[in-house]
């Protein structure tokens, strides 16, 4: 499905289902695609991941029906998914900005939230500098955490901090090279999970592997390669968002093959203007 159709598809999907019990990873099911980057995409696009858009939808939807007073709160509550009135009156009231008991008394206070319409501007996509190149698998050994989509441009940066100040004293050039260990930033989906995996590492050649490190399989895969010019994090997360919003959406002969995104380090200061990292997708032809 094309990139910019299954965007669109989704948000169809969610609608139709939005008095289920539906995860985002149900949603990339549907459009047939790779939950990392349905999720990673649909924040970048939207600015919201796809649990706030529902979420709001619900409460949009929910004080609509409360204006209409056919049913009780505590219906309206279980009916849009809350578990409690407590906690439906609680997000209600962070939404609104009034209890859901006296919405019909300010009904001026209800904060709108319609099905969102998708536009994607793909002027510039193809003349990104990028390069297709089919590689082998390969391991990689690195530390490991999890991120969550909604807050991801956010937390690897600290994670990148944290690893760098902490590597001298927890690895030591006995058991693995230290800077084997800062060439890839390695995101990867987790099936059924609002969060995905990000490694902090590099390539592994059967070295031991000291403790708090893991060793992970990169199947042979194609992979589309895009070029980063600029200090860290700023030039590889606008790249990153460039690929959502152009190459994707403009690009009629690739698209996703896997739930693997990896950023690629180079040596040299990477606070520098003319500094290079890249961003690897793999792809497959349509």
């Amino acid at each position: 499905m094309e990139w910019l159709e299954a965007i669109k598809e989704s948000i169809d999907y969610m609608e139709q289902h939005m008095l289920e019990d539906i995860s985002a990873e149900d949603v990339a099911r549907h459009v047939h695609m790779s939950s990392f980057y349905f999720q990673n995409g649909f924040k970048i696009i939207t600015d919201m991941t796809v649990g706030a858009y529902m979420r709001k939808r619900r409460l949009y939807l929910a004080a609509l029906d409360l204006l209409r007073g056919e049913e009780k709160v505590i219906d309206i509550a279980y009916k849009y998914g809350y578990e409690t009135p407590e906690s439906f009156t609680k997000a209600f009231g962070r939404f609104h900005g009034v209890p859901p008991m006296k919405i019909r008394q300010e009904p001026y206070k209800i904060c709108t939230f319609q099905p969102l319409i998708v536009k994607i501007s793909v002027e510039g996509g193809n003349n990104m500098d990028y390069a297709i190149e089919k590689m082998d698998g390969f391991q990689v050994i690195g530390e490991e955490k999890q991120v969550t989509y909604e807050d991801s441009y956010g937390v690897i940066p600290k994670l990148w901090d944290d690893f760098m100040s902490g590597l001298s004293e927890k690895y030591t050039k006995g058991q693995i090279a230290q800077w084997t260990l800062c060439k890839y930033g390695i995101c990867m989906e987790e099936d059924n999970s609002p969060e995905f995996k990000y490694m902090i590492g590099g390539d592994y050649h059967g070295e031991s592997v000291p403790e708090g490190l893991k060793v992970v399989d990169i199947p042979a895969l194609t992979w589309a390669k895009f070029t980063c010019t600029g200090p860290l994090p700023g030039a590889l997360q606008s790249v990153n968002t460039r690929i959502f919003h152009e190459w994707l959406p403009g690009n009629s002969r690739y698209e996703i093959a896997a739930g693997f995104n990896i950023e690629m380090y180079t040596n040299g200061d990477n606070t520098s203007d003319d500094y290079v990292s890249e961003i690897w997708i793999p792809v497959k032809e349509k």
